[in-house]
Order: C-alpha cells, then structure tokens, then sequence
C-alpha cells in the first residue's frame, strides 16, 4: 500500500512495535504506571536519548496490559502532517478498528484536511472499547499542524481514544490544563532512570554479578541513564578488571562518548553545539555566565531550549542556573579539548574573573586553579580567608586538593600562604613553617600584604605550626579579626574554633594542661555545622588524649568515642582522620592495664598519616607504645621506641620532651638502670618540666636510695596545682613505699589505701605496676581495712579479649547478618534499615575491631565470642 499524497509505499516497521534488545529489564513500576496512565485519555514520556522511553512503551505494549489494542507509530524526520497523518489512519485500519475505506486519506502533504479530522473523530468516539495509540519520537513533527491535529482529535474523540506520547521535549500541547482536569498521566526522565535494583539486573545480563560497590559506582557516574548503563556495563565486561572501570570516571566517559556525541551534540543547531562546547568545562552554567564565555547575548534562550529538549541540560529549581549530565560535561571537554585544546584553560580563566565579580570567591578559585591561573586563585584564597575552610577540612571548595597541581615555585606571598596552608591541612608541620617563612621574607616577589586577611591567614598558620608558646599569635588573630569586614568572619565559622584549637595545642606542647584541656572544650564548643565537623573531630581526639595525659580516663573515653563516632556518622575517610582519638583510647587502655586493647588501637592509630607527620602525635605514639612494651617487660623494645627522638627533646617544648624523658626513665627503671632514667630524665630542665617530670625525677631519687632529695622533690610537685592524678597516685605511693623501708608498715598501708582511693574512680594500674612488687605484698595484709584493692587485682576481662568500645546493639545485629553472608542490601531489607544506615555500621564495625574487611570482622568477632 502506498501513500497517495507521497507515491512512497507504507513502511510497515513505522506501525510495529519495536524490537526489545536482548537483556531488557522489566520494570514493573513504570510498565505499572503505564497502565494507570492509559486508563486515562492522554500519557506522556519525556527524556533525553537513552533514557529508555521506547523500551518501556515498547515492553509495556508487548505485555498485554493495554486496556484495548494498540496502535504504534514511530515519526521520521521528514514526515509531513499528511503523512503522519497517513499512517495513523492505516495504523488504525490494520488494528480492525476502522473499516477500510472509512475515512480516505489525506490529499495534502504539508496539512491535512479539518473534514478529515473531524471524520476520524468521529469515528473513534462511536468504538467499541478503548484504543491505544503511540506515537514515538514525537519530537520530530514538522511545525505545530501534527501537534494541533493530536489536540484536536484527542478532545473530541471520546474517552474510548488514549494517546500514549513519547517525546524528547514536551510538545506544544495545553499540558497545564490536561494537568488541572485530570486528564494528563507524565512519566518523566527522573522517573525513568534505572534505580539501584533495575541497575544490578541490568549489569548481571552482562556478565557475573557484580559487587555493591561496583554497582554504586555505575550509579554515580550515569545517575541512572539506561542507555549509558547498558554502554558502561558492556565496556566492562570486555574489561580485564572491571572493578577498575568501575572506579574510573574516565573508562565511563569513553564508553558513552560516541552515543552523546552522535545522538545529542550533533543534533543541535551550530549555536547550540557552540555553547555547549565552550560551557562543557562547568558542572553548572548560569545565562550571563554562558554569555562571558561565548560572546552570545543569545545565551539564555539556547539554554532554555537545550534544557526542554533534553539535551542533558536541566535547570535548577528557583534559579536561573542550569546543571549538565556529569558524563555530558565530560563528553564535552573532552571532545572540547581533541579540537580546540588551547581554549579550555582560557575559558576557566574567563569563569573565574566572572565568579570573582558577583561575589562568588570559591568559585573563582576553582577555576583559576583549573586554568592554571594560580596567582589570580591564590589572591582570592585570602582576601577572601578561603584559608579557613582549608586548615578545617570542610571539604567545601577550595580545599588542599585544589591546589595539589601549584608549582611551589609561584612567586609571590599569597601563593605561599595557600601553600602553607595546604601543607598544614595534610599535617606537614616543618613544610608549613618553611613556605610561611617564604612568604613572610617576600624573597621571591612581593612581600606580605598589610591587608587585614594576609596578616590574619599568617597569624593563623603561624599559630597552628607555632612550635612553641602562642598566645601573642592568638591575641594577633582576635585583634585581626575585628578589622574585617562582619559578613567575612560570619561566612568563615572555622575562624574561631582554630584559633582555639591552635591556642590549645600549643598549651599542650608547653606543659599547660589544664589549661590545654579547657581551650580544647571551648574549640568543640565553637565547632557548630558541617563546615567544621572534620575540626570537631580533631579537636575531640585532642582532648581525649589531653584527658588522658592527665588522669581523667573516663572522659577520655567519652571525648576518644565521640571523635572516632563522627568520623563514622560523617564518613570521613582514613586520608583525614586524626590519630589523636585512637591514641587516647591507647593510653586509657595503657593505664589501666589492658594491654591487648592498647595495642589494637595503637596499630590503629599508626595507620593514620597525621599521627606520622604531626610531631606532637608521633611522640605521643612512641610514648604509648614504649609504656606498652614497658609493661610487657619488654624494657630493650620499650627503649628502642624511644631512642630517634631523645636526642631531640633539649630543643622539643616542654610538654612533649617531658613525656619523652618519663617513658625513657620509667623503662630504665622497669630494668633497674637507675643512671640511665637519670641521664633520660637530665634532657629536660628541672625548672621547665611539668609535674610528671619532678614525679620521675623523685622516683629515679628514692630508687638510688636518696630519700632526703627524694622527700623534697616529693613536696614541690604536691605544691602545684598541675600535678595530674596518675602522678598524684605516684607521689603517694612513694611515701608508702618510704614509710615501709623505714618500717612504718602501719603508715605504709594507709598511704596505699590512699593511693588506691585515689586511683579507683579511674581504673588506674599502671602505677601500681611499675612501683613494683611490695605493693602486692603491702596490700596483701589490708586486712579488710578497704576493698579497694579487689579491682586493682581484678581487671576488666582477659587481656588478650578486651576492645576498647563494644559493639552497640545495633552494629552486633548487622554483624549476625554479615555472618550469614548477606548483602549490603539485604542486611538492610531483613533489618528495615537504609543501605545507607548499613554501611554507616559496617564502618563502625570495622573501626572498633580493627579491620577492613567483612570477612575478617566476622573471624575477629568469632575470636572475640561476640558471634
């Protein structure tokens, strides 16, 4: 049969359904949502390419679903009204629901004839039942006369008559009053994009099953596109390592490029394909932005009219912004970058002065440094105090990795103060100190700019790398920030919790405990919202390890846990996670005599970069592990820890060099070397030391059998208010075990009972362990005079058992189902949780029995009896 108006013949592929590729998936929401919508007279699908459409009314229509038969029409480009027209009346005659020459056919190829129109109406308002017509790549109609004839035929046809439309764009139709009447279904591209399960029945048709991790991040990188999907899961089952492809961004951009190249760059008008090109280096895109890179004052309405045919271009809801496909945007720099690869840095340069003028710093910054233009990105880094969220870690942009690609030569004091700034952030304390300098001198350009944000960014970074006193910085910082403007402090809330935490840690470093403790809980106090939960994190980890250092056990507990569970509850990876909560929870575990768990978070801690590259947490982790070693008896091994870094305690400050000087003296006491805790303990000067190291000066005293001294040194360091309570249990053991050799053995015992009230509230062993064995054979004869003495004899549990947190009730449930070889999703199916939430636990999970894999935390719980 032929079209009259045309002479062609009537291609019968344009009025069958399409063919369904091999490995479809079925998905029942939309097939569901399908017939909902032909229940009523008008459906429409809308989407980019790929995104499914005709699969779904296709597998729909092969389903047997429809509510009456279907007709199916697919639009070419060069169908005119007459012949669309055509072949909806011969769709319509095939099915059996028209007689055969009912109605005639259009004479006219560029309309079609009202009467015709009228008569088909007619026609299809007297059928039977209902009928389904679709129409495929609706798009593609010429002019609005098809659009029009729809509308027309469509309201007068009846209720039998419903049209099931599929459409890149939305066609011009009244689609706000089908809405309002009710006689408008819309499946749109969000809905059609493949959801986790849809995507992981699609990869398995590809090959074997992939894993969770996989499958996520083929979901973020397509953000559920069908066709790009399909495309990236048959590239990676042609791959030798799929995982890798998986993980690499680049391996799904090559594998979707000649699909987005070919179905949606070339289709669009020489403007569009232009702006497109030039835009294609940003993730988002504003009009005026579109503007200042192209040079068209046309941008908008390409723009527009990009986002209504679906060309990966969407708007942002409430703005003027619009937002490209991530694997778009890649497509496009790429295909940018093969033709024109001169261009690219010139158009980030141009972003970034334009970001610059509305006020938007950080992304100015972004693309300065992604041109290259690093001077341009450094001078708004600290005007703007961009330095801020970089020392806090708040992962906004910019950060660290912004600046990764710098050349450390760029001259100038700003680019050295970002440089700075980004050394501090990754814990390179001595790299810190050596770019400030350099920007300081100005030995390489102009010098330090008198602005208040160049003095302020120095004042900080000098405060936080200071390696000794800091309170003049701080004072400097305070007084800084009262000279800039309001809405700068206000935009920067990292400001104040640093400059706390900077203050503190240079208390810490200098002896000043308490003091250190209370400017740490002010630090945690100040850190409020996302942009300093990171910074929250730290500061909570040094102030368990400063509760810690003092006694104060039970609320190292609590501030080591809070640490370590933001670091889980915010997903914070190892790559920026502090040491210092780990190696809190390891000197709790120390002091109290379990020596197992002290270990496991020791070897926990290590694994972290900052407790190697923060030379107050490296010293701290010598320390702990030579007290751990001491205890084990181990006095060479104890020794050895401590050895590098002796030497270096003359010129530490004081607070790290004493407790360099105690642990070496106390593992050569543990020995008996009476003369090498002496010479250890003479590194540091008597009248710089803190309480601990008069403490140990005292003990090396009583141990070479000179009490007077020793009674002396007793006494100075009960006089000051700094002494920690670990130390306050030594000081007294050390008059007991006075008193015993002189022999007040009565005396002698009430001073241990002392000693052991004391020491009770904490859990406190170690310094009944390392004042040797006469405490035993003292307490042995308390004769009920105090039970103190049963929990110092009686630890928490077997050593080799003990983890330092449990298992919460929740993360044990997880745990049982792990064990049963169930996946991430069904763990969270059996135990109505998100998938999300699961992984939030496994991570716990992982943390508190020290490893990284599921298998390996089932075994370490099975050991641990907790299976």
């Amino acid at each position: 049969m032929t079209v009259p108006l045309t002479g062609d013949p009537l291609l019968a592929a344009k009025l069958s359904v399409p063919f369904q590729a091999p490995g479809l998936v079925r998905r029942q929401r939309l097939l569901n949502r399908l017939t909902r919508g032909t229940e009523g007279p008008l459906t429409l699908i809308t989407g980019a390419p790929g995104v499914g459409k005709t699969a779904l009314a296709a597998s729909w229509a092969r389903s047997a679903s429809a509510p009456g038969p279907v007709v199916w029409l697919t639009l070419d480009e060069d169908d005119t009204p007459g012949v669309f027209w055509a072949y909806v009346i011969e769709g319509l005659r095939r099915s059996g629901e028209l007689a055969e020459d009912a109605l005639g056919t259009p004479v006219c190829a560029d309309d079609v004839d009202r009467s015709l129109l009228i008569r088909l109406a007619s026609a299809l308002e007297g059928a039977p039942g209902p009928l389904v017509v679709v129409v495929d790549g609706l798009e593609k109609a010429r002019g609005k006369a098809v659009h029009g004839g729809l509308r027309f035929v469509s309201e007068r046809a009846g209720p039998a008559l419903r049209l099931v439309l599929i459409s890149r764009e939305d066609p011009p139709l009244p689609l706000h009053r089908y809405r309002a009447e009710g006689r408008l279904h819309e499946i749109r591209e969000h809905d059609l994009a493949f959801t986790r399960r849809e995507a992981v029945q699609l990869l398995r048709g590809q090959g074997p099953a992939p894993d969770d991790h996989v499958v996520d991040l083929l979901l973020e990188h397509t953000e559920g596109w069908a066709a790009g999907l399909r495309l990236c899961a048959l590239a990676m089952a042609r791959s030798e390592d799929p995982a890798a492809f998986a993980r690499s961004f680049t391996a799904s951009e090559q594998a979707v490029s000649d699909y987005l190249l070919t179905e949606v760059l070339a289709v669009q008008p020489e403007p569009a394909r232009e702006l497109l090109l030039r835009t294609g280096i940003l993730s988002h895109v504003h009009p005026d932005l579109a503007a200042a890179l192209t040079g068209r004052t046309d941008s908008g309405r390409i723009l527009q009219n990009l986002a209504r045919c679906h060309a990966f271009v969407e708007p942002l809801p409430g703005t003027r912004w619009y937002r490209f496909h991530p694997l778009f945007a890649e497509v496009l720099r790429a295909h940018l970058r093969s033709r024109q690869p001169e261009l690219e840095p010139l158009l980030h340069r141009r972003a970034a002065r334009w970001y610059a003028e509305q006020g938007r710093s950080a992304e100015a910054v972004d693309e300065a440094a992604a041109g290259g233009d690093w001077s341009f990105a450094a001078a708004q880094t600290v005007r703007h105090l961009l330095v801020a969220p970089i020392l806090a870690g708040s992962g906004a942009s910019p950060s660290a990795d912004t600046f990764s690609r710098m050349p450390d030569d760029t001259p100038g004091a700003r680019p050295a103060l970002v440089a700075a700034a980004c050394c501090m952030a990754r814990q390179d304390v001595e790299g810190c100190r050596s770019r400030l300098a350099r920007a300081e001198d100005g030995a390489d350009g102009p010098g330090l700019e008198a602005e208040p944000a160049d003095r302020l960014t120095a004042a900080l970074l000098r405060l936080l790398s200071a390696p000794g006193p800091a309170d003049e910085a701080a004072h400097r910082i305070t007084a800084l920030l009262a000279r800039v403007p309001a809405e700068e402090c206000i935009r920067h809330p990292e400001i104040e919790p640093l400059r706390l935490y900077g203050q503190a840690c240079a208390c810490l470093r200098g002896g000043r405990l308490q003091s250190a403790r209370e400017g740490l809980e002010q630090a945690v106090r100040a850190c409020s919202g996302d942009a300093t939960v990171l910074l929250r994190h730290r500061c909570l980890g040094r102030l368990a390890l400063a509760d810690a250092v003092a006694g104060a056990l039970t609320l190292a507990e609590e501030h080591g846990a809070a640490s370590l569970a933001i670091a889980d509850q915010h997903g914070i990876p190892d790559s920026h996670r502090s040491g210092a909560a780990g190696l809190a929870l390891a000197a709790v575990a120390v002091e109290r005599e379990e020596l197992a768990a002290a270990a496991v978070q020791l070897d926990r801690a290590e694994l972290l970069a900052d407790t190697h590259r923060d030379p107050d947490l490296l010293i701290e982790w010598s320390v702990l592990r030579a007290q751990l070693e001491t205890a084990r008896g181990r006095w060479d091994a104890a020794r050895s820890h401590l050895d590098g870094h002796l030497d270096e305690a003359a010129a530490s400050p004081p607070g790290p060099a004493a407790r360099l000087a105690v642990a070496y003296a106390t593992a050569a006491l543990a020995r008996g070397d009476v003369d090498a805790a002496a010479t250890a303990l003479d590194h540091v000067p008597a009248e710089a030391g803190p309480p601990s190291h008069t403490v140990a000066l005292a003990q090396v005293r009583a141990a070479a059998d000179h009490p007077v001294q020793a009674l002396q040194l007793i006494e100075t360091a009960e006089e000051s208010d700094a002494v920690t309570v670990p130390d306050r249990v030594r000081l007294v053991l050390l008059r007991a075990h006075r008193a015993l050799l002189d022999g007040h053995e009565d005396t002698a015992r009430t001073l241990l009972v002392q000693a052991l009230d004391t020491a009770r509230p904490e859990g406190l062993r170690r310094p009944f362990t390392e004042a040797g064995p006469w405490v035993r054979h003292l307490a042995a004869g308390l004769n009920g005079r105090s039970d103190s003495y049963a929990w110092l004899a009686t630890p928490h549990g077997p050593a080799d058992r003990r983890v330092v947190e449990e298992l919460s009730r929740r993360e044990r449930e997880v745990l049982r189902q792990v064990a049963r070889m169930m996946s991430t999703e069904e763990v969270a199916a059996e135990l109505h949780l998100s998938v999300n939430t699961v992984k939030t636990h496994l991570r716990g999970i992982y943390r508190k029995l020290c490893v990284s894999r599921r298998r390996d935390a089932v075994e370490r719980a099975r050991e641990l009896h907790m299976l």
